[in-house]
């Protein structure tokens, strides 16, 4: 990183502490030097340095009341960060982890995510360090209503568009979008991933889980690859994560092994995916309970010991850096041969370069997890059309979104001589597409 260092250098220095946002800028920026090499205007425009500052960070306290009249008070965050081909959009995510320098990695993310999908969105984040974990319906809604107070007046269907994220679903988003609706005496696309009685899309709820096996089947066919007949393990059992199981099992792939924070669970048979989906989404429990309808299969504490499951492909779709340079080794050395990221910067930098050096095909982020946000946009138009698609129109649309995103993030690999790297082939087709609408509008 020559040219680029003292971007780097400044947002490190800058933002001291924000760990995952300098991993974040770092790993963009790398794949962005021979841009500045042939772009110099780009850097005469400052676009390097204008890309890694939020053009608007929102920090605001949230107080709620529990069920036993006790007062509790959170911080909530906006982070909104580029503007240039559309309204910002991005999720809320709701965890006790949430701090500023989680959201602006998140935001900065979301900016060349968004760009790649074409569609007219901008790149934002937002989010808060409460756990609803634990908590009551009541107290819930009593937060998520308060949250909304204040994010009410930074927000708006030409302005900034938020979704769910990590501890926010379809309950989160419904106690905040009848509260911004209450506020503004006004019922707009505001919120995405809403239910599907008032302005929600079919397919959200699957979105990033099967789009990401749609842009890994892409990238697996153009090396005579194929989920078919491959044994795959999955990081998390979330959304992403369950949905990213049905869609590989419905392609021909055996999932044996799927995880939470507390560890994870082998199944050599193949998981039972209507026993997760029991666990996670009915009885809203851990990974561990597997075992009783299953007890055949092994549950292990260790989440980060799955890599060590010998498998074809793995699906990193739980959270940042949960794959460091031990766990790739481990798959590399097991025959696994692709690595697709269903969460957002799960793999470590070290991680990504051993992937990249043993020529696995390596499905970054950005590109590969971007079928949540492409739905959300779907999403967006629906509400502004005033109608509804059904599932087979979402879905083929969101199919013909991944194959373009994989598409153009191989083409521009090639284009910069490095044709099998397709973690700097969507940094800069996303890049460039931001890019070159911030240098038509000006410096601003």
């Amino acid at each position: 990183m020559k040219r680029l260092s003292r971007v780097y250098e400044t947002v490190v220095n800058r933002n001291p502490g924000e760990k995952e946002f300098h991993q974040a800028v770092r790993e963009v920026l790398e794949s962005l030097e021979p841009v500045a090499e042939r772009y110099p205007e780009f850097d005469k425009a400052g676009i390097f340095d204008r890309i890694v500052e939020p053009e608007r960070q929102i920090i605001f306290r949230v107080p709620w009341v529990d069920d036993n009249g006790v007062v509790h008070v959170n911080r909530g965050f906006r982070v909104q960060f580029n503007s240039a081909i559309g309204p910002y959009k991005g999720g809320i995510r709701f965890h006790p982890s949430v701090n500023l320098g989680i959201i602006k990695f998140l935001g900065f993310e979301q900016i060349f995510k968004n760009a790649l999908t074409t569609l007219p969105m901008g790149g934002g984040k937002g989010g808060s360090d409460f756990d609803p974990k634990g908590k009551s319906e009541g107290e819930i809604m009593r937060f998520c209503q308060s949250f909304m107070l204040e994010l009410a007046r930074h927000v708006g269907p030409d302005t900034d568009v938020p979704a769910g994220d990590i501890g926010v679903g379809a309950r989160e988003i419904g106690y905040m979008f009848g509260m911004y609706k209450k506020i503004r005496n006004s019922f707009t696309g505001v919120l995405t991933g809403k239910g599907l009685d008032y302005g929600g899309s079919l397919v959200r709820t699957q979105a990033t889980g099967y789009g990401l096996c749609y842009f890994m089947e892409e990238a697996l066919n153009a090396k005579g690859r194929s989920f078919k007949g491959s044994t795959v393990v999955i990081s998390g059992s979330g959304n992403v994560a369950i949905y990213a199981a049905e869609k590989a099992m419905q392609m021909g792939a055996k999932v044996v092994a799927m995880s939470d924070s507390n560890g994870f669970v082998y199944d050599r048979d193949g998981i039972k995916l209507d026993t997760v989906k029991r666990i996670k989404e009915v009885e809203r429990g851990r990974i561990r309970e597997y075992l009783k309808y299953h007890p055949d299969a092994q549950y292990s504490e260790n989440s980060r010991d799955i890599w060590k499951i010998p498998c074809d492909i793995a699906l990193p779709c739980a959270t940042q850096n949960e794959l460091d340079a031990e766990g790739a080794k481990a798959l590399v050395n097991n025959g696994c041969f692709a690595v697709g990221e269903g969460a957002n910067m799960p793999s470590t930098l070290e991680a990504i370069d051993i992937f990249l050096n043993n020529k696995i095909i390596f499905g970054p982020a950005k590109a590969a997890n971007a079928g949540g946000v492409a739905t959300s946009g779907l999403e967006m138009t629906q509400n502004s059309m005033r109608l509804s698609w059904s599932f087979e129109e979402v879905d083929a649309k969101l199919k013909d979104i991944m194959r373009s995103i994989y598409r153009n993030a191989s083409e521009t690999a090639k284009e910069f001589d490095n044709p099998d790297n397709l973690l700097m082939g969507a940094n800069i087709a996303g890049f460039m597409k931001v890019a070159r609408a911030m240098l038509a509008q000006g410096i601003i």
